[in-house]
């Protein structure tokens, strides 16, 4: 039997990536020894933390990569946890150091994600069902993705998105737990129980500031921010903090949520941002005879994008409708969004068809530095 390689067991555990942020463990300096003894293999891991709620699974992972490499019989992995200093260059390597690492990086010149701020006149139109939906099926399309329940009063992107844990903290650094391929932080996730949210004004711009810059997002492709009904501090913090932020309006068919809709879409006028489109949603409800029942009456979201529109002096497309779908509804309580658990239902459909509209489309120039330097003549 040939010697086992220890380049080969290297080369192994380089493909194998941290659970949370992603990249591999060699390349976070988490592999602390490999010892090679015959056909037996011991490999010690740094944790970033010592209760890190991921060890099982990093445990798990190497142990079936290493097992792989040729002549490997026995594999045992022990786990011991970064000292301070390596916990500073962990996260210096993660944020660039220096004075970056509080910056928030959806705002600098040369970010290439694509930020959406999901917009509502009121309550009860389904604009966090939207985003989570959103999420998850431009996640299953292979985009990298982040939400953000930015409301802060009414979280409930967590439930919805079947999160119980809570994020992994490395000194300030913030960890966001992952489900279904999304990366998603909210208050919800530091509040006991169900816990009210009692704050004014600066305490929720400054939780929507640390949740943009304290959480190590890595290089995403979207990121969606579930933003609370109305026009209020969140909606004005999400200009001043994402200037390039566009904003997706959710409405339902019914004339008073169409009216007030009108009013958070027009918010772009004042804060200088785009309005990337309308969803409406609970457009009608499919009954077993093929007909529809429009209990919400009809016309609602074409009525706000033609508005929203002539305010902003631009084309602001109807993206979707999303009809009433028991699904919606069970796959929001249970925690996998419907465009998972049922993807070929009305609902999922109409879903997918907006997400892949929003994930489609390219950055724009606006605030991105083109790296052009003028000559003289």
């Amino acid at each position: 039997m040939s010697a086992v390689s220890l380049d080969a067991v290297h080369a192994a555990l380089a493909t194998v990536n941290d659970p949370e942020i992603r990249k591999p463990i060699t390349e976070l300096d988490m592999v602390k020894s490999v010892d090679v003894d015959g056909a037996r293999v011991a490999v010690t891991l740094f944790l970033t933390v010592a209760g890190c709620p991921m060890k099982a699974t990093l445990t798990k992972d190497v142990t079936t990569a290493v097992t792989g490499v040729p002549g490997v019989e026995d594999v045992t992995v022990e786990l011991d946890v970064m000292s301070d200093t390596q916990r500073q260059a962990l996260k210096d390597k993660l944020r660039g150091g220096g004075a970056a690492a509080k910056e928030i990086p959806f705002a600098k010149a040369g970010s290439l994600t694509r930020v959406y701020a999901v917009a509502s006149g009121k309550g009860g139109v389904g604009k966090s069902s939207v985003t989570v939906n959103l999420a998850a099926a431009m996640a299953a399309d292979g985009l990298r993705v982040g939400v953000v329940d930015a409301d802060i009063y009414g979280f409930s992107v967590p439930r919805m998105l079947g999160v119980e844990q809570p994020p992994t903290r490395v000194d300030d650094m913030i960890l966001p737990p992952i489900a279904h391929e999304v990366k998603v932080v909210s208050i919800g996730m530091f509040v006991p129980g169900n816990q009210p949210v009692v704050w004014r004004g600066p305490m929720l711009h400054r939780a929507l500031e640390q949740f943009l810059s304290d959480v190590f997002w890595g290089d995403l492709d979207v990121l969606l921010l579930d933003l609370p009904p109305g026009t209020g501090d969140i909606a004005i913090s999400t200009a001043q903090l994402l200037p390039t932020a566009e904003i997706l309006v959710v409405t339902t068919p019914q004339t008073a949520a169409a009216e007030v809709a009108e009013r958070a879409g027009s918010i772009a006028l004042q804060t200088k941002q785009q309005v990337v489109g309308v969803v409406e949603n609970m457009s009608w409800l499919e009954l077993p005879d093929g007909s529809r029942m429009e209990l919400f009456g009809s016309g609602g979201g074409q009525r706000v994008a033609d508005s929203l529109g002539r305010s902003v002096g631009a084309a602001v497309p109807l993206l979707g409708q999303i009809p009433m779908d028991v699904a919606l509804r069970e796959g929001g309580d249970g925690g996998t969004p419907v465009v998972l658990s049922h993807p070929d239902s009305p609902a999922a459909v109409a879903l997918r068809g907006v997400a892949r509209t929003l994930g489609r489309r390219a950055r724009g120039l606006a605030g991105r530095s083109l790296g052009l330097t003028p000559v003289g003549r």
